[in-house]
């Protein structure tokens, strides 16, 4: 059972902002709904969120680029105080991504408070339906792949290669501790509802972002940018391989998967 929304819920949200809620909703088939301040303001929350949250990886791919490129022309291995710098980066990207995780979380708590009416059994998504079973194998493949690529640079009698393999498995390992944080905030953030549309609006957008966590944008690069041209023609061709089969099966996955609104429409249909 939904209650009805009062029509004065919420914070007030910008013009620009309720008009901006309207387009998603649209996008999403739910033309037919209100753009709420409620949506409006979390939909803004997360535009700002998703921006700030791009420039992680952005500066985990570029501090690993500068500390490989350090390692090049040494006679000695590089000393362990660059790796150190780079693992202390590492976890200063995971800490801003848990703030920005809470505030994400605050910001919602302060406007569910504000409604006077909310949604009478809301819902809370698991994994399966948040993430999926083929993006969640997809994301784990991605994973062992990259993983992969590193053992076999390990393996090389090659003190450079070796080192840049070390920088490659402290970034994939922090990526992935990232990467995880997010998904947790996603599969745990409350739900913030007034009505039945924008109970499907919160499973939409926990289906938008979990997905596009999946998207492994250092996962391919960084084999790409470390390994290939120093590494054996073995290793070179298989990353350049492993880079290509994961373009396919996201392009994929992308095409042959329910929608975000489907997925939602379907939850809303068995709650």
């Amino acid at each position: 059972m939904i209650r009805e929304p009062s029509p004065d819920t919420g914070p007030p949200a910008r013009e620009v902002d309720l008009r901006i809620a309207g387009e998603w909703l649209a996008m999403h088939d739910l033309a037919g709904a209100r753009p709420t301040p409620l949506l409006a303001n979390r939909l803004a929350v997360r535009r700002r969120a998703r921006l700030a949250a791009y420039l992680i990886p952005a500066a985990l791919i570029i501090a690993s680029a500068l500390a490989a490129g350090s390692t090049f022309g040494r006679l000695q291995p590089q000393p362990p105080s660059a790796l150190l710098a780079l693992a202390v980066l590492v976890a200063g990207l995971l800490l801003t991504q848990s703030l920005l995780d809470r505030w994400v979380r605050r910001v919602d708590r302060r406007a569910g408070a504000t409604l006077s009416r909310r949604a009478a059994h809301p819902i809370q998504p698991g994994w399966r339906t948040v993430l999926g079973t083929p993006y969640a194998v997809f994301a784990a493949a991605t994973f062992a792949g990259a993983m992969a690529l590193t053992a076999g640079a390990l393996t090389v009698p090659d003190p450079t290669l070796r080192q840049l393999a070390v920088i490659l498995l402290i970034a994939l390992l922090g990526m992935t501790a990232i990467l995880a944080v997010q998904l947790r905030h996603l599969l745990r953030h409350p739900v913030v509802a007034e009505d039945e549309e924008s109970l499907t609006a919160d499973v939409i957008m926990r289906v938008e972002d979990a997905r596009e966590l999946t998207t492994p944008n250092v996962q391919w690069s960084l084999p790409m940018i470390l390994l290939f041209g120093t590494a054996p023609g073995w290793l070179s061709a298989a990353s350049i391989t492993y880079v290509l089969l994961g373009v396919v099966a996201c392009v994929a996955l992308r095409f042959r998967t329910p929608s975000s609104a489907a997925v939602a429409r379907r939850v809303m249909s068995v709650r």
